[in-house]
């Protein structure tokens, strides 16, 4: 009998070290699914129905604040592969929060012959926890991480995007990628989590990345209930 393949998005990776700490972190992130869900409850009536759901920023630094909020293992690998096809060798990350997703993109540009992953986190002490997290994967030389409003961070800095990895407050999303688009190559991706789940929060950014006058080619994958892949015109 031929034997079961088993799914194990942790096998493309090429440094155990890395797939050491990623396996913690997701594990860590899984076990905080149900407070997260619980926290929702009021809200489920405007999640089926697809409505706009209230979100607080003042709660990224209250419920959030121990929150990984992180992409899942599928859509690691799924990020962590799009780089390698690209051959990213600068990558955006709009959310780093403890810096599970973080890991994923720089194992590719360092797979990738090396560039730098600029991310951004806007409650300081996930920001530390995050760089402790890149010096035990061995990945802190290659991440730059950048403090407060990534509005203000990110503003001129860095240049010739390949990947933008879209993933923080979902208000803010639009905001990032309008930003961002004069400086994302030609073929360049943006991948923008929690889109399929809160589909009333991302209506604007749906409408924009899908008219085709504003620069990108964009659908809805079947990653987390559904994330947004455009390619940059």
């Amino acid at each position: 009998m031929t034997t079961p393949i088993r799914d194990d998005p942790f096998a493309i990776l090429e440094d155990a070290r890395i797939a050491t700490v990623l396996r913690r972190l997701h594990g860590e992130a899984n076990r905080q699914h149900l407070s997260i869900i619980r926290h929702f409850l009021p809200h489920v009536l405007s999640y089926v129905r697809r409505r706009f759901i209230p979100f607080a920023e003042s709660e990224m630094a209250g419920f959030y604040a121990d929150k990984y909020i992180a992409i899942i293992e599928a859509q690691g690998a799924f990020a962590y592969l799009t780089a390698r096809a690209l051959r990213a060798r600068t990558v955006v990350e709009f959310g780093t929060s403890f810096g599970l997703s973080t890991l994923w993109l720089a194992a590719a540009v360092r797979a990738n012959g090396g560039g730098r992953v600029v991310t951004t986190e806007i409650v300081p002490d996930k920001a530390r926890i995050a760089r402790r997290n890149f010096e035990e994967a061995g990945l802190a030389d290659l991440i730059d991480v950048r403090e407060g409003d990534a509005l203000q961070s990110l503003a001129t800095d860095p240049a010739d995007i390949d990947f933008v990895l879209n993933d923080g407050f979902p208000m803010r999303a639009l905001d990032i990628v309008k930003l961002l688009t004069p400086r994302i190559r030609p073929g360049g991706v943006v991948l923008t989590d929690d889109v399929g789940g809160l589909r009333g929060n991302f209506k604007d950014y749906l409408a924009y990345m899908r008219d085709r006058a504003n620069g990108f080619d964009s659908m809805l994958i079947p990653l987390k209930g559904g994330t947004e892949y455009s390619v940059r015109r």
